[in-house]
């Protein structure tokens, strides 16, 4: 099998557990209905270890452009195969957002909710605003390539990483993903966001393209800075990259709690307004 192929694999793999399980979970009249965040959790994290277990000895299953951005960033993996891997994950996501697709096919007509639809296929916060949820993809991915880094610097019984990753994962997911249901991955959300602008899902919707550059660019700019990060805290590798992208993350993380910030404000003169 080639580095390609299983990329494309792996990262289908993971779709297929993970779009599948929030279809099974948010899709009229499926047995898994109303199956909430613990079993969509839970079930991220096994697609994780089962795309790990599949393809791992072939390609390390990065199936994730954030994880290969940013092992590419600190030497541990060759900057010439990183556009393959990307382009691999990518199409991967996208045939795991296909088969999904067919295997709920009657469940597509009987879900009037259009925002449950996109859900199958890409993330969406759960309160929309850009500045907050660009730094919850970027901590979230952050905390991802550091948890992975650290797994790989421990010695552990033969094959039992891949599910040490997938409770990494489940522990992101329970414990940060709540506020944009963490795509801490670029082609898991842009893959299947294609698939949804193209297949023909009975009412459907819009497939938010104004909202699709956070779960890239926040996963880009995490992992990168997650990978930088551990590289600095445990070799004192203090470099220029790592300094710029403190800087750009504390001016990021600054502007969203001015928003936020000023947004309370204004709604705490609205309310005293109203009273008086």
């Amino acid at each position: 099998m080639t580095e390609f192929l299983a990329e494309v694999i792996g990262t289908m793999i993971l779709i297929i557990f993970g779009g599948g399980v929030v279809a099974g979970a948010v899709l009229k009249d499926s047995k898994a209905e109303n199956g909430g965040w613990v079993l969509i959790t839970l079930a991220w994290g096994l697609a994780v270890t089962m795309a790990v277990y599949a393809v791992g000895s072939f390609s390390g299953a990065h199936i994730n452009p954030a994880v290969t951005l940013g092992l590419a960033s600190v030497g541990d993996f060759p900057w010439a195969k990183v556009p393959m891997y990307i382009a691999a994950q990518i199409l991967g996501a996208f045939l795991g957002g296909v088969i999904v697709f067919l295997n709920y096919l009657p469940h597509w007509r009987r879900t009037e909710d259009k925002g449950a639809k996109l859900a199958v296929f890409s993330t969406g916060p759960a309160i929309r605003s850009p500045f907050s949820n660009l730094v919850s993809e970027i901590l979230g991915t952050a905390v991802l390539l550091m948890g992975l880094l650290f797994i790989g610097a421990n010695d552990f019984t033969e094959g039992l990483n891949p599910l040490i990753v997938g409770l990494l994962i489940v522990a992101i997911g329970m414990s940060l993903g709540g506020t944009t249901g963490y795509a801490i991955n670029p082609a898991r959300d842009l893959g299947p966001r294609i698939a949804h602008a193209l297949l023909p899902i009975p009412g459907k919707g819009s497939s938010d393209w104004s909202y699709a550059w956070i779960p890239v660019v926040g996963p880009i700019f995490g992992g990168i800075y997650g990978a930088l990060f551990y590289k600095a805290l445990f070799t004192g590798a203090y470099d220029l990259p790592f300094w710029i992208m403190t800087v750009v993350l504390l001016l990021v993380l600054f502007g969203a709690a001015s928003v936020e910030l000023k947004k309370e404000h204004t709604a705490a003169d609205t309310i005293e307004e109203n009273i008086s």
